[in-house]
């Protein structure tokens, strides 16, 4: 780990290096902005630890143009005499966490610790997509859930197969990814990938699409055309949304699955090729059998191995990854932006109907809302989407602390305004994070810390 440590008082400084610098943490010191400044226009750092005061300025202040420079950074912020409320500041400024001093040498070094992870993770997820694109043609499979490792272990054990796959998942949750997937890890990744959206033609020219037609074959053929299943010979072919499929054309497509040979529309000669295909789609094709919508013929020609893509509120867990990747891609390269910890939040607590194509469309909105280098929760979600309950403020402000009081240090007061806002919420820590404008995993993290117990 990369850090550079901004702190005013030297000997503090001195001995947060001596100590830290036995954990082979690499260390520079500044004690001013200009000095930080000095060294952050040499060096690349991973983490900065930030005094919130220094003699030429406020700390938050180096805190926004470090992460307009490079919004993987982290930064935690010491604070020794500032209020709860530019605490809290510093954070929805895109810290990733505050300490008061003197602050205990083992929680400063697992928040560093955790601090460097996220912008590993972060730097991960940005770089995989050119890289696997390089090598592969194929954008990655994001995540690191349960649910993911077990997809992906599934596309490796029959991405060489010759076997018709099908492929179920909701609409939105990434089975064209999958698809790919399978063409572009196997050993047919330099032959031909050809995709076709059944719903998305009338079926006359799904059928010419697919198969091809010979000249004069209808009203407007004025020549031959090759279809996606010629051109795709050798290689791979991706039939989605397969349910909407036309039944005469299903009985078409079986004759393919079943010889390996099909018909150009008008033409009398049949003709042979050697691919795979899989199918996806969004429904349940034993319902669709039943109903008479689908042959049953062909769907148990098409489900000789089946690969079901969970809905993304299935695995939350992959929500930061899949954002700080998403990032990547929607926002500018020369305006990188990076989620406020109240925003990721908000990303967290939504079941996503629309999964991950939902996902990334809401990050794009956030990228063309946001004028800085984070992303609000705000920016995020059209209001008809759900709006957030505020706790009242009434009891906040009766019992607010008062000069004269026992202990007035900041550590206490944070812990009796989260008490405060607790109560007021009604233990719902959900409500109570985000009307103290900071993450639920910060919240429960700062419960535990103060051993808050639950309420009488």
């Amino acid at each position: 780990m990369k850090l550079l440590i901004v702190e005013d008082e030297v000997d503090f400084a001195t001995l947060l290096k001596q100590r830290l610098t036995r954990k082979k943490i690499n260390i520079d010191l500044a004690h001013t902005i200009e000095q930080a400044l000095d060294w952050l226009g040499k060096v690349s750092y991973d983490v900065i630890l930030l005094d919130q005061r220094l003699p030429d300025g406020e700390g938050l202040s180096l805190l926004t143009h470090v992460k307009e420079a490079d919004p993987f950074v982290e930064v935690v912020v010491l604070t020794g005499h500032g209020s709860l409320e530019t605490a809290i500041q510093s954070i929805k400024q895109g810290a990733y966490d505050y300490l008061t001093k003197p602050c205990n040498t083992t929680k400063l070094e697992f928040t560093l610790t955790q601090a460097y992870e996220k912008k590993r993770l972060a730097e991960q997820a940005a770089g995989l997509s050119e890289a696997l694109r390089r090598q592969t043609g194929s954008e990655p499979i994001i995540g690191q859930s349960s649910e993911i490792k077990g997809l992906m272990q599934m596309v490796e054990k029959v991405k060489d197969s010759e076997a018709t796959i099908l492929v179920l998942g909701e609409s939105g949750s990434g089975k064209e990814l999958i698809a790919r997937s399978l063409h572009f890890w196997s050993a047919r990744k330099d032959k031909p990938f050809q995709a076709l959206n059944c719903a998305a033609l009338p079926n006359q020219l799904v059928e010419s699409e697919l198969f091809g037609h010979e000249k004069g074959a209808f009203t407007g053929a004025a020549g031959v055309k090759m279809g996606l299943i010629e051109i795709a010979d050798g290689g791979t072919l991706f039939l989605d949304e397969i349910a909407e499929m036309d039944l005469d054309i299903q009985a078409k497509l079986l004759r393919l699955l079943e010889y390996g040979e099909y018909f150009r529309v008008g033409a009398t000669r049949s003709r042979k090729v050697k691919l795979r295909v899989v199918a996806a789609t969004n429904k349940r094709l034993e319902q669709e059998v039943a109903a008479g919508r689908f042959r049953e013929d062909l769907y148990h020609r098409l489900n000789v191995v089946q690969i079901e893509v969970p809905p993304l509120r299935n695995r939350k867990a992959d929500i930061p990854l899949l954002a700080d990747y998403l990032l990547a891609q929607k926002c500018p390269q020369n305006n990188p932006k990076v989620l406020s910890p109240e925003a990721l939040e908000v990303l967290l607590s939504y079941d996503f109907p629309g999964n991950v194509r939902e996902l990334a469309n809401i990050l794009e909105r956030g990228c063309l809302l946001s004028y800085g280098p984070t992303i609000e929760a705000e920016h995020l979600f059209q209001p008809q989407m759900g709006k957030r309950t505020p706790v009242s403020k009434k009891g906040l402000e009766e019992e607010a602390p008062r000069w004269g009081d026992t202990d007035l240090s900041l550590e206490n007061c944070e812990r009796q305004h989260i008490l405060r806002v607790l109560k007021m919420a009604g233990e719902n820590k959900t409500k109570a994070a985000q009307e103290l404008k900071i993450g639920l995993k910060t919240l429960y993290r700062k419960v535990k810390e103060y051993g808050i117990e639950p309420l009488p």
